[in-house]
């Protein structure tokens, strides 16, 4: 038998984000997920190291990575839409589930179980972990659509930023005061790279 899960995780690539904006560089759901792997393996060290946690930062990337795979049927809803009023949000909420679970039929039955949590996590840790590095991802395609003067992005940031603070999450508190200055740095700036001499 021939399964094809892993054949349409590459199709992520060919679904892209932010239908709404005017995008000066575009960003699809496989590159997002990399983003939010890489973010929420860094807020799981952060809470483990920083703030007594005791959280699986490998596991949490790995939500990461397939956090957004349902896009692969359902597309990226604008959030605009997404979340317009309860009931819209509710029945997307449900159209998700339901691409989730279509892909995971397409593993054998003896992978499938180490999938299931990948995509259906339960440790409500990671899930705000996962869900504080989506938006983190978000605030950071903001910054950088900014640097480079596409204004189309300019009062989204300061909402994602107004949520990350409002989660009273003290990792991605840490995250912001620590790490994100550096991403409205550009290459030249020599705060950036410092000394490359080898």
């Amino acid at each position: 038998m021939i399964y094809n899960f892993f054949a349409m995780m590459f199709r992520m690539r060919y679904i892209n984000r932010w239908g709404l904006f005017r995008n000066t560089c575009f960003e699809n759901i496989c590159e997002h997920g990399l983003d939010v792997a890489i973010l929420a393996h860094a807020l799981a060290v952060i809470k483990n190291k920083r703030c007594g946690g005791s959280v699986n930062p490998e596991h949490a990337a790995l939500i990461g990575i397939y956090h957004d795979a349902a896009e692969i049927f359902t597309g990226d809803l604008p959030t605009t839409i997404k979340y317009i009023n309860s009931e819209i949000c509710k029945e997307y909420k449900k159209i998700e589930k339901l691409a989730s679970k279509k892909l995971l039929e397409m593993l054998p039955a003896d992978i499938k179980p180490e999938y299931e949590n990948i995509f259906e996590p339960t440790d409500s840790e990671i899930i705000k972990i996962v869900k504080g590095a989506d938006k983190l991802a978000a605030l950071i395609k903001c910054i950088e659509e900014n640097k480079v003067a596409n204004s189309e992005f300019a009062n989204f940031e300061k909402g994602i930023l107004e949520e990350l603070k409002n989660l009273n999450c003290p990792e991605i508190n840490i995250f912001l005061e620590e790490f994100l200055p550096a991403y409205r740095l550009s290459l030249g700036d020599p705060n950036f790279v410092g000394d490359l001499t080898i």
